[in-house]
């Protein structure tokens, strides 16, 4: 089943001319809050934006995703500015980050309800979670077509009520900035 939804996901970014490394705007406006070392991770990563700004940031990274299209770009990428990450092909769903592992997590446009607890373990003590991805009020794209991708209002404030809200953004279709209707993000710190 992985390696379809794998495929799947290679056979979409074959497709495009140009694969964006754009990073998500939870990452790049909560930058002030990355701390100055530590282990990060941009989960589900696509081409890796994420994963490009962390490393650029100082930060031991990775970047994990199926997709090893997205993943053969992300490398390049990541050689042509210098930039160490440690890129593994992996289904994040079965094989979810151990336990206190990452001072850091990213995700951005991905959403399995059922790995959010994997994710918070992952968080090592102080460590932050910065998560943005679609509600069901999104109608522009891109956006999941399945229902079952999309949040419901202030359902990422539920899945990370263990942790500490640093920073939280849901706008519903509200405002002039279209780039923001339908998206919900969040930055969460993990204390013990």
């Amino acid at each position: 089943m992985a390696e379809d939804i794998g495929l799947k996901w290679d056979r979409k970014y074959q497709s495009k001319n140009i694969i964006s490394n754009s990073p998500s705007s939870v990452l790049t406006t909560n930058l002030h809050l990355l701390p100055d070392q530590g282990a990060a991770l941009d989960l589900a990563c696509g081409p890796g934006g994420n994963a490009l700004v962390l490393a650029d940031k100082g930060l031991e990274t990775s970047a994990w995703d199926l997709s090893s299209v997205a993943l053969s770009h992300l490398s390049q990428t990541a050689k042509s500015r210098k930039l160490s990450i440690s890129i593994a092909h992996r289904d994040v769903i079965n094989q979810p980050p151990d336990p206190n592992s990452f001072d850091v997590i990213v995700v951005s446009n991905f959403l399995e309800r059922s790995l959010i607890p994997a994710i918070i373990s992952a968080l090592k003590n102080n460590g932050l979670v910065f998560y943005q991805t679609f509600t069901n009020q999104r109608v522009l794209h891109p956006a999941p077509v399945n229902p079952n991708y999309k949040l419901d209002p202030n359902e990422l404030l539920r899945l990370f009520d263990p942790l500490t809200i640093k920073y939280y953004r849901e706008d519903g279709n509200s405002g002039d900035n279209e780039e923001f209707h339908g998206i919900a993000m969040i930055v969460a710190q993990k204390s013990i």
